[in-house]
């Protein structure tokens, strides 16, 4: 059950940040196009690729799985937005918005496998002894 509990402070906290940079981006940048989603999405990979690569069994983080499902499942989970995203590319494209609504989820997919990745290597380099 205190997994549960774990798991739950970690989304709350992930949301809070999630809405927070988002509309923070959108502030600055516009909506015409979701970069808010796109940064969350993009710098949530970068730390869910980072925290599995500081605490697999290889790791230099020795982690319990709680504090594991805390912030892969809570933190990670509540920040990420595909909902969002799948959201906002349905109404760019319903809008008639065709290129950005194309090129939204081409973006999210690269710039998340890159970041996902990114975050994993930099990780392998600190973690060889």
């Amino acid at each position: 059950m205190i997994s549960y509990l774990f798991v739950a402070i970690g989304g709350a906290i992930g949301t809070a940040a999630r809405f927070w940079i988002s509309g923070t981006v959108a502030n600055r940048f516009g909506e015409t196009f979701p970069f808010g989603t796109l940064i969350v999405n993009v710098t949530g990979c970068f730390v869910a690729g980072a925290f599995a690569s500081f605490s697999a069994p290889d790791g230099r983080w020795l982690v319990s799985p709680s504090f594991r499902q805390f912030i892969m499942i809570g933190i990670c989970g509540g920040y990420t937005t595909f909902s969002s995203f799948s959201l906002q590319t349905l109404n760019l494209a319903q809008e008639g918005e065709w290129v950005r609504a194309g090129l939204n989820p081409v973006f999210s997919l690269v710039l998340c496998l890159v970041a996902v990745w990114l975050g994993h290597f930099c990780v392998s380099l600190i973690n060889k002894p």
